[in-house]
């Protein structure tokens, strides 16, 4: 048996037009499975999907219908549905928690963490019934440190590494595994801004053991191990994936 493959296996995963959520998308693939595009942007969605050579459904993550949508398409598209990974998310305004903006706090929320529980809701039951398989849901080193910055985003994080835990006791009688993924900084897209800040990637790799950013494709890897026979006996488990930030006191 090769341990990391996932032949045969259909997935989800939600934000999967950019960053660490397509690179989780082409590591599910290229370990074998068939992945299922989607992000709020059609255009995008449709460009990926045609790129990765998958289908691709747009899905506004806040919206409960869009997310049965996603789990009935990918059904029908692939036959059956084995690995859903919650991974889109916005960070919201930044800002201590005294001055939030609680509107933005609500979308923060419910984009974060909502739709997680949301789509898990929806997806464990077929998984389940069909014999059994492993979600996967994107938290957050921010999650698990103090910042006076990171407000409602953190707050939410944090929840989806209980959620883990929680889905995990409920649905592992059923064969179904649920882990948590907590990526530190990464080198995306949308972290350019602070990678071409000098004064702050000085500071923040001096707090990161390996003095790196992290890849996307890092965090690829990190879900295929999840979602494969590699990582059958692990569940509820938060995988923090930071180049040892969490663990180093700067020195």
């Amino acid at each position: 048996m090769i341990v990391f493959d996932l032949s045969g296996k259909g997935a989800i995963v939600t934000g999967s037009t950019r960053g660490i959520g397509r690179a989780i998308a082409e590591g599910l693939i290229a370990a074998g499975a068939r992945v299922v595009i989607s992000s709020e942007d059609a255009d995008d969605t449709a460009r990926v999907a045609a790129e990765l050579g998958m289908p691709g459904l747009p899905c506004d993550v806040s919206s409960d219908d869009d997310l049965a949508a996603l789990v009935e398409f990918a059904l029908a598209a692939l036959g059956r549905l084995d690995v859903p990974v919650c991974n889109a998310g916005i960070t919201g305004r930044a800002g201590p928690f005294a001055t939030i903006d609680m509107d933005d706090y609500a979308r923060v929320m419910a984009i974060n963490l909502r739709s997680q529980v949301v789509l898990c809701n929806l997806a464990l039951p077929h998984i389940a019934a069909a014999g059994g398989g492993a979600a996967i849901l994107i938290a957050s080193l921010s999650a698990l440190r103090g910042n006076g910055r990171i407000n409602a985003y953190a707050l939410a994080k944090a929840g989806v590494a209980q959620l883990a835990r929680n889905l995990a006791v409920e649905w592992g009688p059923q064969a179904v595994r649920v882990n948590a993924i907590s990526p530190g900084f990464i080198a995306t897209e949308l972290s350019q801004p602070l990678i071409d800040d000098a004064a702050f990637m000085a500071r923040r790799m001096a707090m990161t053991p390996l003095r790196r950013p992290g890849t996307p494709q890092e965090i690829g890897g990190t879900a295929v191990y999840l979602a494969s026979a590699a990582g059958a006996f692990v569940t509820g488990h938060n995988l923090v994936v930071d180049g040892g930030t969490l663990i180093t006191d700067g020195s």
